[in-house]
């Protein structure tokens, strides 16, 4: 029995045959649910059994918004540098930068801290990174102004940019750390114009060594 004639003895019209042949099943059309029809059911489903059952206990993830991560709640940190490794001082600045000291802390908000950093000008350095490590820049953005400078040379002539360059490199790349660089303060000296915020001291975390449970 072919389906032409199979079909045809139901009534459904040859045109809706055509147009639907692709859902006959058996004597009968399969209807077409337009997907859009069925997001909105499953949303009133969806809804109906949240009034029935109650809230979800289970999911009660915590997802801070924009007033959690506004400035006015964030603390604020100071570190001395002077004596210490570059490495050390820049993963901890970095960490408090992003919040991963915060419970609160979440991967795409800025939930992180102020750091300020004194004495940038006599952080220590180890081996002999003093006059190897060269650091590179563009004077004005083309080709033949490309210029390096060592770790020393660039001491000498503006301290607080090697601090400034380890936490960068630190600090995740795109529109977030951009605005995750500006909480970092550093002075070369030990005076600091942010008296006002009252920064609390985290010098002692620089060595301090994870706690064996």
């Amino acid at each position: 029995m072919s389906a032409t004639v199979s079909v045809s003895q139901t009534g459904v019209p040859r045109a809706a045959i055509r147009k639907n042949s692709a859902h006959v099943v058996g004597y009968s059309v399969a209807p077409v649910v337009r997907p859009t029809v069925a997001r909105r059911a499953a949303g009133v489903c969806h809804a109906a059994a949240a009034q029935s059952l109650g809230a979800d206990k289970w999911n009660d993830t915590y997802y801070p918004t924009a007033s959690d991560a506004a400035s006015v709640h964030k603390d604020w940190y100071i570190v001395d540098a002077e004596g210490k490794t570059l490495g050390r001082v820049a993963s901890l600045v970095a960490n408090h930068i992003r919040g991963k000291n915060s419970p609160g802390y979440t991967p795409s908000m800025d939930m992180g801290a102020f750091v300020i950093v004194i004495n940038a000008d006599k952080i220590d350095v180890t081996g002999k990174k003093e006059y190897q490590k060269i650091y590179h820049r563009h004077t004005v953005g083309r080709p033949g102004s490309w210029k390096k400078e060592t770790l020393e040379q660039v001491r000498a002539r503006i301290p607080e940019r090697i601090l400034e360059k380890a936490v960068k490199g630190m600090l995740p790349k795109g529109r977030i750390g951009s605005k995750l660089f500006n909480h970092l303060k550093v002075y070369k000296g030990a005076s600091h114009p942010h008296e006002a915020q009252k920064p609390k001291d985290i010098t002692q975390l620089i060595d301090a060594k994870p706690s064996v449970q």
